[in-house]
């Protein structure tokens, strides 16, 4: 039997989630969450197989817990759930440790295949995304500069750009601030910005955030 958990803010998510895993043999759903807090004190309680976890999560995001996860549970598969497209996403959770990467308008079919796969130690990539790492690896264009972002930068960067100060990311992440500033710093060089707010004009233009 597969333990599953589902993470998304909005009850509607998680009940049609819900929905298209209610009457398949072999899966489980072990728990709801509606935070990655909530999430990550369930998870020590009710470990899982399968984390299916939204990305853009209040307080704690899809990111912090992606990576509280790898640290903590070594076995356990993470597929990520957005609803944006792969262009925005699935390249650096792939890359940052993410099992799979799924749209959250995917078909019932995708969302089984995709928990399969992930669960049997393979990763989930789907047409899309294939066709995104074939470009990436022929030279085609190298990927936009946050795709190569690592997992505790794109925390950053994505906190910068929802406007929070480096002194509370550097409480919320258990950092110091001196650090948050050289995150900072090396946020601007590799994204080629030159402040916070050209931090969230990116962020909006390539549809990491919303306005």
């Amino acid at each position: 039997m597969l333990r599953i958990a589902i993470v998304d803010d909005h009850q509607i998510v998680r009940a049609g989630f819900r929905e298209l895993l209610a009457d398949e043999l072999g899966l489980e759903i072990v728990f709801e969450a509606a935070s990655g807090e909530a999430a990550l004190e369930s998870l020590r309680e009710q470990p899982v197989d399968v984390l299916l976890l939204d990305l853009s999560l209040p307080g704690q995001s899809g990111v912090d817990v992606l990576r509280a996860v790898r640290q903590r549970y070594e076995g356990m598969r993470v597929l990520m759930l957005s609803g944006f497209p792969e262009e925005r996403y699935a390249l650096a959770m792939i890359r940052n440790g993410a099992d799979g990467y799924l749209c959250k308008d995917c078909s019932r079919e995708a969302l089984l295949q995709a928990i399969r796969t992930v669960a049997q130690g393979r990763r989930y990539v789907s047409a899309r995304t294939a066709e995104l790492l074939a470009d990436e690896l022929g030279g085609g264009g190298g990927g936009a500069p946050h795709e190569k972002l690592s997992d505790r930068e794109l925390q950053v960067f994505l906190r910068l750009a929802r406007g929070e100060s480096v002194s509370d990311i550097a409480a919320v992440l258990n950092l110091s601030v001196k650090t948050i500033s050289t995150y900072r710093t090396r946020l601007l060089e590799k994204l080629g910005v030159a402040s916070n707010a050209e931090l969230a004009t990116y962020a909006l233009r390539h549809g990491l955030i919303l306005d």
